[in-house]
């Protein structure tokens, strides 16, 4: 049927010279399958990475095991493993293994593998683990047509997704599912893997060796994507061969893959080399220079976490309130990193930087905290004025709380003569607008609202008299 095909049972797989049999995987592996394919982990022990997930008992070894016939969603990001754990579970139980890849399969397809493994069932036969690649991707209704036999175990499913679950894939689904959560494989992961592919009888079987600075290419390549490595050692050990070396050079490694390599230790100086460069550009309004800088953290593998962190900081720290937009762009960019992810959240990043960078500029509110907090520090700091306490409770007024206190609400101008600062701070001023952006307004709004509040400004001659008691609290 379109989109659906079974695997082989277990002990099926075929073979290539020099190399192990592959049991029970989705397509037979042959001398000539992409290195990422013939480095497949043949069990759990080889498996690299996802060490929250391997302890004894845990739900990913019981379903590889076929100890429970739990349903399982793995969400991670591309090349952390979910389709290798999918190959671990169909060779080694004595399931029955399906596999359909939700870009190309439909409701029809989803009841004939039910109507089949229900007829198994039956009949006695084996249970029916069911995976489906990519389910985000199914329609509300395909994923409605699994409930019913995920609910009564017909089936097992295995879902992968690299998309977040709890978006992609419906509620009564996702209840009745285990969600195991794959992390990106780190560098020394990913390193692992590529001296195991240079070595090991399935993989290059030693015809190359690898450069330290290119090996350090491909890792910053990858970006935990160990696919993405492997298919990047492929493609530049048969360059190296191609020309009758016998090693990886770096050059060899970027002409194969076609991407420089950047001058980039995400552990080292030049991790905050380039993120102080790329705040400072920001700072200075050099918008090209911050999308440089941009760029380049992107391609080198730098975590978007950390660099949308950083432009949070920034739309306060030397933006602020002469363009108050700037700290929900930058916070929406946060999101977005997690929302949606690289590659396409280098978008939603650019147009945060563009925004931050063009931006008017102001230190204003780091200063303002920074005079407030070496207050507080040094010891100044009375206690709070009676009628701005708790009056809440009962017998709050027998001890004054709430007493005298003016609402604001009450006066057409919107704000009283008040003492709200402790004793002895009533005409410290630790906010100080620049005239930059719309800070320019708030300059001239500011000392209007400090003279009022203050009482040295006349006209404070509101009327109290119809405040409600609610509000005096």
């Amino acid at each position: 049927m379109d989109g659906l095909f079974e695997v082989q049972p277990p002990g099926g797989g075929a073979s290539f010279e020099g190399g192990p049999a592959v049991a029970g995987g989705f397509t037979d592996v042959t001398a000539d399958s992409p290195l990422a394919v013939r480095m497949r982990p043949a069990s759990l022990d080889e498996l690299v990475g996802q060490q929250h997930l391997l302890a004894p008992g845990a739900p990913l070894r019981q379903l590889v095991g076929g100890a429970s016939p739990m349903s399982v969603i793995l969400w991670g990001p591309p090349g952390s493993g979910k389709t290798t754990i999918a190959h671990l579970v169909a060779g080694a139980t004595d399931r029955r293994f399906v596999a359909l890849s939700a870009l190309s399969a439909g409701v029809k397809d989803v009841r004939a593998v039910i109507d089949t493994a229900r007829r198994e069932r039956r009949r006695g036969g084996p249970p029916t683990v069911l995976f489906i690649d990519e389910v985000h991707r199914f329609s509300k209704t395909q994923q409605d047509s699994l409930l019913a036999a995920v609910e009564d175990r017909t089936v097992t499913l295995l879902a992968a997704t690299t998309e977040n679950p709890y978006f992609s894939v419906i509620s009564p689904l996702l209840s009745r599912c285990v969600l195991l959560t794959l992390q990106p494989l780190t560098d020394d992961d990913v390193r692992t893997l590529l001296r195991r592919a240079v070595t090991d009888l399935r993989g290059l079987d030693g015809t190359v060796a690898l450069d330290d600075d290119a090996e350090a290419h491909l890792v910053r390549l990858a970006r935990g994507d160990v696919r993405k490595a492997l298919t990047a050692l492929e493609a530049a050990a048969g360059a190296a061969l191609a020309q009758g070396h016998t090693s990886v050079d770096l050059a060899t490694a970027e002409r194969a893959v076609d991407v420089a390599a950047l001058r980039y230790d995400r552990d080292g100086d030049e991790h905050y080399d380039v993120v102080s460069a790329f705040i400072k550009s920001i700072r200075g309004s050099d918008v090209d220079a911050a999308l440089h800088y941009l760029a380049r953290m992107i391609t080198a593998g730098e975590d978007a976490r950390f660099i949308a962190r950083r432009m949070v900081i920034s739309a306060s720290e030397d933006i602020g309130m002469a363009d108050p937009t700037a700290l929900p762009i930058a916070t929406a960019a946060a999101h977005a990193v997690e929302y949606v992810g690289l590659p396409e959240v280098q978008i939603v990043l650019a147009q945060a930087v563009i925004h931050l960078a063009l931006a008017p500029k102001s230190n204003a509110v780091v200063n303002a905290i920074g005079a407030a907090m070496a207050d507080v520090r040094a010891g100044h700091g009375g206690a709070v004025p009676a009628h701005l306490r708790d009056s809440h409770y009962k017998g709050a007024s027998r001890v004054g709380h709430g007493q005298g206190y003016k609402y604001p609400h009450d006066d057409a101008r919107g704000v009283v003569q008040q003492q709200y600062a402790p004793e002895g701070l009533g005409d410290r001023e630790y906010y100080r607008p620049t005239g930059h952006g719309a800070e320019r307004a708030v300059a001239e709004r500011l000392p209007k609202l400090r003279r009022i509040v203050r009482g040295t400004e006349a006209g404070d001659a509101s009327d109290h008299s119809g405040m409600t008691e609610e509000r005096r609290r």
